[in-house]
């Protein structure tokens, strides 16, 4: 994933500190002053826009990332705020040179090159504090960034689906071989598990565990609901959706059955709908399981290769489609 590459973000006196530092050891080598004066306004300059010019180009191209990384992205932090800052640094490097150039082309044609070096230096510095900012902001991004879960596009993808508490992470925890991922965002501790399944010797299957998605209108719910809502369009081949009928995680059957509905209307794969805790109650017309005792887990999971199976030989929409919509 390309946002595991972005290096840490310097703050403005760490870009400062680390250009006049490279400066100074070039300045050493001259041995007149002006000629010395003019190297080191040069190198300073050229240092700092390296620099910035490096944390900018760190960034992926938020426009070529797929649909699920930039609307998390877009939750999380804001790509205006992104975009915004890595312009803000990008003029900063700019500027940082021709400044620079310009002082350098002075002192190659006039005196007082240690009263324009300082000079020179003092404006750098003006300008790269500018972006303190953004450069702070830039740091803050790319930690949370870094943080993302790896969702792969070319595995088939089961997003698990459902109110809190109805045994979404346990589904999960209990089909797949390789440990679930887990990712903390900012608002809450929980964020999306992603665990994957081999099937076969070359292929794997890959869940999804969406935050729980409350019953509201859009514009109500929160960025944890919202990235919910991101991964159950964006990445799902199909949706597994949960419902406790023991009604033990604080809402109604009715509360979900409302919610498995406004997912239909979100989504155009196959949905398929499972009672868990059967243990405690069950309700007849669905596929039924227990993530504490582990019956009927099999039988779920058989269910969802199936769909994958047929689902390379029917059509977009599968078997399973016909079967939810009663």
């Amino acid at each position: 994933m390309e946002f595991e590459t972005i290096p840490t973000v310097p703050t403005a006196d760490e870009v400062l500190d680390r250009s006049l530092r490279r400066a100074a050891a070039k300045k050493k080598l001259k041995t007149n002053v002006d000629r010395a004066n003019e190297e080191f306004v040069r190198a300073v300059a050229s240092a700092i826009h390296d620099k910035l010019k490096s944390v900018v180009s760190s960034f992926p191209s938020f426009e070529r990332l797929p649909p699920f990384y930039r609307e998390v992205a877009d939750i999380l932090i804001s790509l205006d705020r992104i975009k915004k800052s890595l312009g803000a640094v990008s003029w900063a490097a700019d500027q940082a040179r021709t400044v620079g150039s310009g002082y350098a082309r002075s002192m190659r044609s006039g005196g007082e090159t240690d009263r324009k070096r300082r000079q020179a230096v003092a404006r750098i510095a003006s300008i790269v504090h500018q972006v303190e900012d953004d450069l702070i902001f830039l740091n803050e991004a790319r930690n949370i960034l870094r943080k993302l879960p790896h969702v792969s596009e070319d595995e088939f993808t089961i997003v698990v689906a459902g109110f809190p508490n109805v045994g979404k992470s346990s589904f999960i925890r209990l089909v797949s071989t390789a440990e679930p991922e887990i990712a903390a965002y900012p608002f809450t501790t929980k964020g999306i598990i992603v665990g994957h399944r081999d099937i076969g010797r070359h292929e794997r299957i890959q869940f999804i565990d969406t935050p729980g998605v409350l019953e509201r209108p859009a514009e109500e719910r929160n960025p944890i609901e919202r990235q919910a809502v991101s991964a159950i369009i964006n990445t799902a081949d199909l949706v597994l959706f949960i419902i406790d009928t023991s009604e033990h995680c604080g809402y109604s059957i009715e509360n979900q059955v409302r919610l498995l509905d406004e997912i239909r209307r979100l989504v155009e794969v196959p949905i398929l709908t499972v009672v868990n805790k059967a243990d405690i109650r069950a309700i007849e017309g669905y596929p039924t399981m227990s993530t504490l005792t582990g019956k009927g887990v099999d039988e779920v999971l058989d269910l969802l290769l199936t769909y994958r199976k047929e689902s390379k030989k029917a059509s977009p929409r599968g078997p399973l489609q016909s079967e939810n919509q009663q």
